[in-house]
């Protein structure tokens, strides 16, 4: 995968243009020089592309991502796990979070489904809210 425009490297790593811009301007990606008037990508921008998908998705912060990368450079493998660890446990709470609301409103659909009149429980309980 050598030599792509910026659009095949959107395309490829699944993303926009205005991603990929949006990227170099927060510097989590390098913009090369012009060739001819046209900038082109190599496989090392798409792999670094991926990784700040997938760092994304892991629920990592933009500026969290740059520090991982800038973490890369120095081998600081304690930091980046530390950074990792933080994150997991930050997910395991969030986790806690969505049970117990995916619990609150699973007895309340149980309880509208068993109550034959009066307002709906789940409209009741959002309207408390």
């Amino acid at each position: 995968m050598n030599a792509m425009t910026i659009g095949k490297l959107a395309a490829a790593g699944g993303v926009g243009v205005e991603t990929i811009r949006f990227y170099q301007r927060r510097g989590l990606l390098a913009e090369p020089d012009r060739d001819a008037g046209i900038r082109r990508y190599d496989g090392n921008d798409l792999r670094r592309l991926r990784f700040v998908r997938q760092a994304q998705a892991a629920g990592f912060t933009l500026d969290e991502i740059g520090q991982l990368l800038a973490l890369d450079a120095t081998d600081d493998r304690n930091r980046a796990r530390a950074m990792a660890e933080a994150r997991i446990v930050a997910l395991d709470q969030k986790i806690a979070e969505l049970q117990h609301a995916r619990n609150a409103l699973a007895g309340l659909a149980t309880e509208c489904t068993s109550g034959s009149s009066g307002a709906c429980p789940i409209i009741r309980a959002f309207e408390r809210s």
